[in-house]
């Protein structure tokens, strides 16, 4: 399998750390919508979806501008996975599978440009965005971004051991190659991909962290802005910080088996874009 890393959205959110030389000024993060592309031989599979082309033609509606606001978001048409799967000499059309980490709405934005692709996701994660339970939920998920009706796989919590964690499994209607990893804690049904590529296992672990630094072998750390808003996004703090234990552990003692990034470290895209 062929895996192409993109990033389908650009945001630039406040950071949390002084400008040096500017006191009282707070420098803004650099983030990003860091996607998976996997040409699997008969079919396209995509992990997460960005903003998408709506995102871009009607930010305000289809993203919120809360959401806008609050990340400093920039959704931009050449950033849109079906910009870029064209710019790769493929067909959108070929997209036929969609693996979600999550439904927050920067994660999300780009199913509708895919209609006849089967979008799977944990059980979970699909009551949440579909039938919220609370007005934390309700204003978590963009229902426009559902309105298309997708094609839902779910799964419930069955699965198999994998590098110390727990329930994961393989996807209906894919290779064996690539499964879901269980990362609760940024919202109730959050989740890794992991996909074997023949020279062995990347790790998208979504949200479950935001900053490359978080996984440093040595001296873990984050900038405080971000981790600042780590917690305000969370749904569960104490399984949230579990997982992140899971992976700081998971990249220290596998780093030769295993490739774990983030969602939004544009450190971390560049490096696997080498």
């Amino acid at each position: 399998m062929r895996v192409h890393h993109l990033n389908c959205g650009s945001m630039r959110p406040v950071g949390g750390k002084l400008l040096d030389g500017e006191p009282g000024l707070l420098r803004r993060s650099e983030l990003v919508a860091h996607c998976l592309l996997i040409e699997t031989g008969d079919s396209l599979v995509l992990v997460d979806t960005g903003f998408g082309t709506q995102g871009v033609a009607r930010p305000g509606e289809w993203l919120g501008r809360p959401f806008l606001a609050m990340v400093g978001a920039k959704p931009a048409a050449a950033e849109t996975a079906v910009a870029q799967i064209k710019a790769l000499g493929l067909d959108p059309a070929d997209v036929r599978h969609i693996v979600m980490t999550h439904l927050d709405v920067d994660h999300a934005g780009g199913l509708a440009d895919f209609p006849n692709a089967v979008v799977h996701v944990r059980a979970e994660e699909h009551r949440g965005a579909t039938s919220p339970a609370n007005a934390a939920e309700k204003n978590r998920y963009r229902a426009a971004q559902f309105a298309h009706r997708p094609l839902w796989s779910t799964y419930d919590e069955l699965g198999e051991p994998w590098f110390g964690f727990e329930s994961v499994r393989s996807l209906k209607g894919l290779p064996e190659e690539i499964l879901l990893v269980p990362l609760t804690g940024h919202t109730r049904g959050h989740t890794g991909v992991a996909v074997d590529t023949g020279e062995g296992w990347l790790l998208h672990a979504g949200d479950a962290y935001f900053f490359h630094g978080q996984l440093d072998p040595i001296a873990p750390h984050c900038p405080p802005g971000l981790t600042a808003f780590q917690n305000i996004v969370q749904t569960l703090r104490g399984p949230r910080l579990e997982n992140l234990a899971r992976l700081h552990e998971l990249a220290r003692d596998h780093q030769d088996e295993v490739r774990v990034f983030s969602a939004h470290s544009p450190v971390e895209l560049a490096a696997l874009r080498r």
